[in-house]
């Protein structure tokens, strides 16, 4: 799994190369890998809309809705799986009373 840059971080690394450091020099002065540095400068264009693509917020928004429904996919799974194993359950509702 890729190592994880707090957002701080890129800024900073991204000022530098706007500030006109060249890519490797501040990727290995930062022992980064370049192409980390390119990766986050393409996502920085498409944030601000040079570039066309899915935005950081719309990216977040996207994993967190895919989270979300993977938890109700999974709640729909033990629902499943519990009414299997009870059977048909006949609720209260459904049982006439004998009068008396």
């Amino acid at each position: 799994m890729p190592k994880r840059y707090p957002a701080e971080f890129r800024r900073k690394v991204l000022d530098l190369v706007a500030a006109g450091r060249p890519v490797a020099q501040v990727a290995a002065d930062l022992d980064i890998r370049d192409q980390t540095i390119y990766v986050w400068r393409r996502q920085e264009l498409i944030d601000t809309g040079q570039l066309p693509g899915t935005t950081s917020t719309e990216n977040a928004e996207l994993t967190a809705a895919r989270k979300r429904i993977a938890e109700l996919e999974a709640g729909v799974a033990i629902h499943r799986r519990a009414a299997q194993l009870l059977g048909e359950v006949v609720s209260p509702k459904d049982v006439t009373r004998r009068s008396r």
